[in-house]
């Protein structure tokens, strides 16, 4: 046999090999760890201002180094932006390099913070063993839910389902009484338009108050989650968390800020209705662009709320209460607006300024939480509504 046929025939042999070694799950050597990651807020984007969370498996005589992240999407998937629009969300399961992913954060300026967990060798190999399963292409991926099935509770999720019974998680250190969105306002307090966005657009199931268990939907609760759980192993109960490390430290950042808070721009859209409506009596007539441009926004957003509601799988949109001062008539009215002789009109408007009246006085009573920056702008509402009913 020539050197050429052996170095061919050498070379084919390390090629099967690897890829057959590439198949195979490894077995975790006693100095393997699985850790649980916890990565900051940050307020440059929306999405990223609830933290994020994934796992880690780290075995140094495997090397073995990889972060699993459940909050991966692609854009390219079929129907994307459909599926987006009905609430059919589908996210997957990436395997990263953990040092490339923990890099990623520290670059925005993130904290990170690492829970080793307390784990039997057994009990990692299982969850390695499973989130090497959830990461084949025919398992990656998942439904996606805001609130109940997200990148944060999947992960709380691979070690019930994995483990079963041997961890617990006592949610007793909780000892407020949040509901879902509530605990959403506490990460949005520097994006008010963004609170307002989620405020306006999801209902009455964002009202409803979350169990200890449910908290962790959040990454920062599920990290509390995993401080205060146990774990039972052959050698006896132990915290699940045998140690905690911060492994970056954020630097101060100057939190970024809406350039036109809510407030001022509902309250100049308040007194710029006032002025107009004083202009009206005076002149005598009404300023009808205003109110088809105004009436045909409102109307535009209720019909999105309503649609949200009855014709996609958004769970949290339905029952939505801002669709009593989001009224999807309106379109449908100012289509004849211009027609004086419409004789339901003057009743039409008259009725929606006593719905708004209705709802202001309510405002604090209702089952959902309305929020509070759209009280200038409903109050604006109403005041035109009884206005056109005057002066139709």
């Amino acid at each position: 046999m020539n050197v050429g046929r052996l170095r061919k025939m050498i070379l084919l042999i390390l090629t099967l090999v690897s890829l057959s070694a590439k198949g195979q799950l490894a077995h975790l050597s006693p100095k393997a760890e699985i850790s649980i990651i916890t990565c900051g807020p940050w307020q440059g984007e929306l999405y990223s201002a609830f933290g994020h969370t994934a796992i880690r498996v780290f075995d140094p005589e495997n090397r073995l180094d990889d972060a699993y992240n459940y909050g991966v999407f692609d854009f390219n998937q079929p129907n994307f932006y459909l599926n987006y629009t009905r609430g059919l969300l589908y996210f997957k399961l990436g395997v990263y390099g953990y040092p490339d992913f923990r890099d990623f954060y520290v670059y925005y300026n993130r904290a990170v913070t690492e829970q080793v967990l307390n784990l039997s060798l057994a009990q990692k190999q299982a969850i390695y063993n499973y989130l090497e399963w959830n990461a084949k292409p025919e398992n990656e991926t998942y439904r996606y839910d805001y609130f109940y099935n997200n990148c944060s509770s999947r992960v709380r999720d691979v070690f019930a389902d994995v483990l079963k019974d041997s961890i617990q998680f006592d949610g007793s250190y909780i000892t407020t009484s949040y509901s879902i969105r509530q605990l959403t306002d506490l990460y949005l307090k520097h994006q008010p338009w963004g609170d307002l966005g989620i405020d306006i657009c999801l209902g009455l199931p964002m009202d409803i108050k979350a169990a200890p268990y449910e908290y962790m939907f959040l990454p920062d609760f599920l990290e509390s989650g995993f401080d205060h759980a146990t774990l039972r192993r052959k050698d006896g109960t132990l915290p699940v968390v045998k140690y905690k490390q911060q492994v970056y430290v954020p630097r101060p950042a100057k939190i970024p800020t809406s350039l036109i808070h809510p407030w001022y721009a509902f309250g100049g859209f308040l007194i710029l209705t006032l002025a107009l409506s004083v202009y009206d009596i005076r002149r005598k007539k009404l300023s009808k662009w205003f109110d088809v441009l105004v009436f045909g926004i409102i109307g535009l957003i209720g019909a999105l709320l309503f649609t949200l509601w009855t014709a996609t799988d958004h769970r949290a949109a339905a029952n939505n209460f801002n669709l009593l001062w989001a009224l999807p008539t309106h379109l449908a009215v100012f289509a004849i607006y211009f027609k004086r002789s419409a004789p339901f009109l003057k009743k039409y408007f008259l009725a929606a300024g006593i719905l708004s009246v209705l709802l202001l006085l309510s405002w604090y009573f209702l089952p959902q939480q309305m929020h509070i920056f759209l009280i200038p702008f409903v109050f604006a509402l109403m005041c035109r509504s009884f206005i056109i009913a005057r002066m139709l």
